[in-house]
């Protein structure tokens, strides 16, 4: 009986264990300490996409990033009208 309770709480306390350090996400860094890619959302279609691959497009004065043209065309028609 004390073998089946040992065995059980080992493997509780590995799976505790599995799941603290695979939650522990590396990120490589730039030269200046940050992440290398920011992740900023298209406020059309809600898809985040990397900073440096987003179409950046200025609208009443406010900067926005969008994942394609297509929706930073839509997003500017939804603006006007």
């Amino acid at each position: 009986m004390r073998i089946i309770i040992l065995t059980i709480l080992g493997y509780l306390l590995y799976r505790v264990v599995r799941v603290v350090f695979s939650s522990r996400k590396t990120f490589k860094r730039n030269g200046n300490g940050g992440p290398i890619d920011e992740m900023v959302q298209d406020p059309f279609c809600r898809t985040y996409i990397p900073l440096r691959d987003a179409q950046k497009k200025i609208i009443n004065g406010k900067e926005y990033f969008f994942c394609s043209r297509e929706c930073a065309e839509k997003f500017e028609k939804t603006m006007k009208g």
